[in-house]
């Protein structure tokens, strides 16, 4: 087990992307965490499943981060910087997860899983996500409080039954749908409505000692939570964006609304290049490059 180097405890306990770099600056590896600071220290733990990169730790010179609004705004980042280029201790271009997309049908009223677009009427798409499993999570969660698929018309006996248990027919599909629709775009209202009835639903089950229900419950919670979160960098416009912070530039440049490059380097302090809506999150990165780069690894 190594020494952590004190570049470590500057980096929060918040989800975002990291790049280590030898000292001739060539990137050695990108990652993700959910919590920057716990990750990027156990490179200088055991390692555990990641034995192979112990040969890559002590050619670590530099730490770079970038701070992410969500762990699957991290996930985006990493896949696409990841497809740009891929540092040699990097193993899959593009990380682990494939996108998918939400699919909802108003017609035969469902919601499912899906690889690829494939325009219809009637159908809605949602998405790009990282993670079938997360979505198909999230699916399960829309489906347990809506019930949608229990206001279609050519129901089976079982169904009609269940329909009647939860209380909803044909009558309710428009408005179903439309809420679903409300809560995979981001409607803040109708996110926290959902949530709070899942949360309750869950701890009504663990308040029954139904234990296996609250866990499934908490694990769709999980896959509501990853679907709803805003994703910066996935987007429609090509942008050059620029801050300076105490000697160090941080420079992302998006393509086609997509994250292409994330550099950092040293020079003199120059004019910003941003937008209102990046200039939060360009700040708090650029003072976190200026300080990572005053605290070399070695």
């Amino acid at each position: 087990m190594g020494v952590r180097p004190s570049a470590v405890t500057l980096l929060p306990a918040e989800p975002g992307v990291y790049r280590f770099r030898d000292d001739r600056g060539r990137a050695l590896y990108i990652g993700r965490a959910g919590d920057l600071r716990r990750r990027v220290s156990s490179y200088w733990g055991d390692l555990r499943g990641r034995s192979h990169l112990r040969r890559m730790v002590p050619q670590i010179a530099r730490i770079e981060a970038l701070v992410c609004g969500s762990e699957h705004e991290a996930a985006w980042a990493e896949r696409l910087l990841l497809e740009q280029r891929m540092p040699r201790w990097n193993r899959i271009a593009g990380g682990l997860e494939v996108p998918v997309f939400v699919r909802l049908d108003v017609a035969k009223p469902s919601l499912g899983v899906a690889h690829e677009v494939v325009t219809t009427s009637d159908v809605r798409w949602y998405g790009p996500y990282l993670g079938g499993g997360a979505t198909r999570l999230a699916v399960a969660a829309l489906d347990r409080e809506f019930s949608l698929a229990y206001t279609g018309t050519r129901l089976t006996g079982t169904e009609r039954d269940l329909a009647r248990v939860r209380g909803v027919g044909h009558a309710d599909t428009a408005t179903m749908a439309d809420r679903v629709d409300r809560v995979l775009s981001r409607d803040p209202d109708e996110v926290a409505a959902v949530r709070a009835a899942l949360v309750g639903r869950r701890d009504a089950a663990a308040a029954a000692e139904r234990f296996e229900l609250a866990a499934s419950i908490h694990a769709e919670l999980g896959g509501l939570e990853w679907v709803v979160s805003p994703v910066r960098f996935l987007g429609t416009a090509d942008l050059d964006l620029v801050l300076s912070r105490e000697g160090q530039r941080l420079t992302l440049r998006l393509r086609n609304g997509r994250l292409e490059s994330w550099d950092q380097a040293t020079t003199p302090d120059e004019k910003s290049v941003s937008r209102p809506e990046w200039q939060e999150f360009l700040q708090l990165n650029a003072s976190l490059a200026a300080a990572l780069a005053a605290c070399p690894v070695r």
